[in-house]
C-alpha cells in the first residue's frame, strides 16, 4: 500500500464530500471517536480511496479507545480536542503504521465492530419485548 494521503477539516452541516470520507467527534469525553455519520460537532477526513479510509478509520477508532486522544482535551466545561492537535495523533500514528501488522488489526476491528452492532441490536429487541410483554 502506498503512503496514506489525508485531509482533516472541520464539518459544516449539510455540506457532501465526494471522496471516501468519515468524521471524527471533536467535543467531548468520546473526542476523536469515528463515525459514519456527521454531527454538529465534528472534523471530516477524506481521502483519495476507500481503503485508504477503512484503514484510517479504524486507526482513528483504535487511537479512540485506547484514549491517545485524551492527553490533547482542552476545556473545563465541555472538552475538545483541537484540528491541530487531531492531526498530530494521526500523523504520529501514522509514522508507527505498519501496515502488514495493521491489516490483520483492522480486520480484526471489522470483526469486533459487526459483533458489537449485533449485540447492540439485540439488546434493542430484548427491550421491545420486555415493553410489548409489559404492555399486553
Amino acid at each position: 500500500m502506498t503512503k496514506l494521503h489525508y485531509n482533516v477539516k472541520t464539518h459544516k452541516i449539510e455540506r457532501t464530500y465526494n471522496k471516501p470520507h468519515f468524521y471524527i467527534l471533536n467535543k467531548g469525553l468520546n473526542s476523536g471517536k469515528a463515525m459514519d455519520n456527521p454531527c454538529p460537532n465534528c472534523y471530516v477526513v477524506t481521502t483519495d480511496t476507500k481503503e485508504q479510509r477503512d484503514c484510517l478509520y479504524y486507526l482513528c477508532l483504535s487511537l479512540q479507545t485506547g484514549r491517545y486522544f485524551n492527553y490533547y482535551l482542552k476545556g473545563s466545561v465541555i472538552p475538545f480536542i483541537t484540528i491541530d492537535d487531531t492531526r498530530k495523533v494521526l500523523n504520529t500514528a501514522l509514522y508507527n503504521y505498519e501496515h502488514q501488522q495493521w491489516a490483520l488489526k483492522v480486520e480484526k476491528l471489522k470483526k469486533i465492530t459487526a459483533y458489537e452492532e449485533n449485540l447492540k441490536n439485540q439488546l434493542k429487541t430484548i427491550a421491545q419485548l420486555k415493553l410489548t410483554l409489559l404492555r399486553s
